[in-house]
């Protein structure tokens, strides 16, 4: 069981890594805050009393799970701001009215993207991915965890079972493979 001395270590050295992670996902700052304030809080309530080897399983899939909670919440509350708003502004002689000609995505949401922005950004996403799949088991491992997971070298280190060198070795080569990989794409980095 972890003490509370455990559980606060540990809060706050997945803190940094978290809110990256949130941050990444719903692209506002604020929002990444609430959602890894309300992860620790979950985990701290409800599994507390685990052994401290279990939590970072835990954590993640709380966090995840938060994440997806923010997302579906700002659905529902965009789809009645939406619905709301244009009652208010629609005249009833116009019959000509578009609800989706008035709304305005907020800045820096997927919706205000134009969608070759979008059908750009996600191929480029494919291709990264395919480019990743194609790289060494032990390169991959290191490239995922040190510049996805952002795990520093020796916690990347310890997860491989191989030294620091090794995985600067990994990563060093995983990169300059996937430069080489996307320039030749067509993707400047």
């Amino acid at each position: 069981m972890a003490t509370d001395k455990e559980l606060n270590d540990f809060l706050e050295s997945v803190e940094r890594r978290a809110f990256k992670q949130a941050a990444y996902a719903v692209r506002k700052d604020e929002a990444a805050l609430d959602i890894v304030q309300d992860a620790m809080i979950k985990l701290a309530e409800k599994y507390g009393d685990k052994p401290l080897a279990e939590l970072p399983m835990l954590f993640q899939r709380i966090l995840q799970n938060t994440i997806l909670d923010y997302f579906r919440r700002e659905k529902v509350r965009n789809t009645w701001i939406s619905l709301f708003g244009s009652l208010g502004r629609r005249d009833e002689d116009d019959e000509d009215f578009d609800i989706l000609a008035s709304y305005e995505a907020e800045e820096g949401t997927a919706a205000a993207e134009s969608s070759a922005d979008q059908v750009e950004r996600a191929e480029t996403l494919r291709l990264i991915d395919e480019e990743i799949q194609k790289l060494p088991t032990r390169q991959r491992e290191a490239f995922l965890m040190r510049y996805w997971q952002d795990m520093d070298v020796a916690e990347t280190a310890e997860a491989m079972g191989c030294s620091e060198g090794s995985v600067k070795t990994h990563c060093s080569r995983a990169t300059h493979t996937l430069q080489k990989a996307l320039e030749a794409k067509g993707i400047k980095l």
